[in-house]
């Protein structure tokens, strides 16, 4: 299959085509808005919020980012994620308390609690404002970024399930929340919510089990590009990774970190199209 040249706007279930293109837009999030704009309207998207706080000591993130693209089809919303670098002391930080989850069910990890937090009655407006003719929505992230799109729908779903969206998925995603917040967005998002792991991603490895779980369908790539669906046989080996994991884990040059760059999760997409 060529690779397609754009959003397909009338996309509905789960294609690796639609992956591409969201990992496309996780990927955008890191870019400075005029980029964002310019972008976003090439790819047939007519509107383009933008969604910014900045944060003091002593929290861990300097600043939270995000963005909306819509059209009269199709809002996507991305946040945008950071360096494995600067979640580091972040996610193997294990006095981070928990955080009660949206409406009350179960808890989420802190730091992403209160990042999302910072930007999410934001998101929200926005959402409430554009979707006018039932477009469907779309929520993606890599990195922390996938993290605060599997919270943010989570929210929607359970504060506001007008708002429900049509499709989650996430790229390196870290754990985030704990097995009853799990069950009931496993519920909610059965056959919507995607999860990309890159072979050796020392990010979605984190934080620690059993406190904090993964949600969602896992998507594993494999150290040769091939995307499988599930692999729990093929990620056998990565809890054992996560045992007695230090500040090394987190260098550049390591694989865990290399196997993180968004651009290797857009290669291996590509090369699966």
């Amino acid at each position: 299959m060529p690779v397609p040249t754009t959003f397909d706007q009338s996309a509905t279930g789960y294609s690796l085509a639609h992956a591409y293109w969201l990992a496309r837009a996780s990927d955008l999030a890191y870019q400075n808005d005029a980029t964002v704009d310019r972008q976003a309207r090439d790819w047939g998207f007519d509107t383009v919020r933008h969604h910014d706080t900045r944060f003091t000591p002593p929290f861990p993130l300097q600043d939270t980012q995000a963005y909306t693209m819509a059209s009269d089809r199709m809002i996507v919303v991305a946040f945008r994620g950071t360096e494995p670098k600067e979640l580091r002391d972040w996610l193997t930080d294990s006095t981070t308390p928990p955080w009660p989850g949206p409406a009350g069910t179960g808890y989420v990890h802190y730091g992403f609690a209160e990042a999302l937090d910072s930007v999410f009655p934001d998101v929200l407006k926005t959402l409430t404002e554009l979707r006018t003719d039932g477009q469907s929505v779309w929520l993606t992230g890599h990195s922390l970024g996938g993290a605060l799109a599997m919270l943010a729908a989570a929210r929607l779903h359970l504060e506001d399930p007008r708002l429900t969206a049509d499709g989650v998925y996430t790229f390196g995603q870290p754990r985030t929340c704990d097995r009853l917040l799990t069950a009931a967005y496993d519920r909610a998002f059965q056959g919507r919510n995607y999860r990309f792991v890159n072979n050796n991603d020392i990010v979605p490895q984190l934080p620690p089990e059993p406190a904090f779980t993964h949600v969602g369908a896992l998507r594993f790539i494999d150290s040769a590009g091939t995307v499988h669906e599930g692999a729990s046989g093929l990620l056998s080996g990565l809890a054992n990774r996560a045992k007695g994991l230090t500040s090394a884990a987190f260098e550049p040059t390591g694989e865990g970190v290399r196997d993180h760059f968004m651009r290797n999760y857009l290669t291996a997409l590509e090369k699966n199209l």
